[in-house]
C-alpha cells in the first residue's frame, strides 16, 4: 500500500480527494482592486505632486517603491481570491486562504456562537456578501468572503442550524 496515498501530505491540504472545496466568486477580484487601487492613489498622488514640485531623488524612490509594491500586489490579488475556499463536512466548517502563509481553519459546528453575514457597499455594488463564523475563541474565527447574497444567507442558516444541533448536548 502505499503511504503517500493513504493520508494527507501536507497539513495544509488534508482530506484532497474527499473535501470539495468551494470556490468564492470570481468577482471578489475586482473589490479588491479598487479597494487596493484607492489605498495607492492616496500614496502615489501626494507622493508624486512632492516630486514633482521638490524633485527630490528620496521623493522618486519613494513613489517608485510604492508604485513596484502596489502592482506586486494587483497581480497577487489575482491568486489571492483563487485560493479561498470552504467546505461543508458532517461536523465542521473547513475554510483555506492564503498565498505566502496558507491557512486552513477547522471550525467544528458545536463551537460556533453565531454566524453574520455582511456585505459593505463595495461589496453590495458586486452582488458579494461576507460570512463571518464566531465562536468562544476569538482567534478561532473564520470568514468566508465573497459569496453571493443568496450562498452567504444558505450558508449561514445551515451553519445556524448545524450549531444548534451540535450543541444540544452541551
Amino acid at each position: 500500500m502505499d503511504i503517500a496515498a493513504a493520508g494527507p501530505t501536507s497539513p495544509l491540504e488534508p482530506w484532497p480527494d474527499t473535501v470539495d472545496w468551494q470556490p468564492v466568486s470570481r468577482d471578489l477580484i475586482w473589490v479588491e482592486l479598487i479597494r487596493w487601487g484607492a489605498m495607492a492613489a492616496m500614496l502615489l498622488v501626494p507622493l508624486g505632486i512632492l516630486w514633482g514640485i521638490f524633485g527630490l531623488w528620496p521623493l522618486g524612490l519613494a513613489f517608485g517603491a510604492v508604485l513596484v509594491l502596489m502592482l506586486w500586489r494587483f497581480w497577487s490579488i489575482f491568486r489571492a481570491v483563487r485560493a479561498w475556499g470552504y467546505a461543508e463536512r458532517d461536523h465542521d466548517l473547513l475554510v483555506r486562504h492564503g498565498l505566502v502563509v496558507r491557512r486552513l481553519s477547522i471550525v467544528p459546528y458545536a463551537r460556533m456562537q453565531f454566524v453574520d453575514v455582511s456585505a459593505g457597499p463595495l461589496e453590495r455594488v458586486f452582488d458579494l456578501a461576507t460570512v463571518q463564523l464566531h465562536t468562544a475563541a476569538a482567534a478561532s474565527d473564520a470568514r468566508v468572503p465573497g459569496l453571493r447574497p443568496a450562498e452567504a444567507s444558505r450558508l449561514r442558516d445551515r451553519l445556524t442550524a448545524l450549531g444548534e444541533d451540535r450543541a444540544e448536548g452541551l
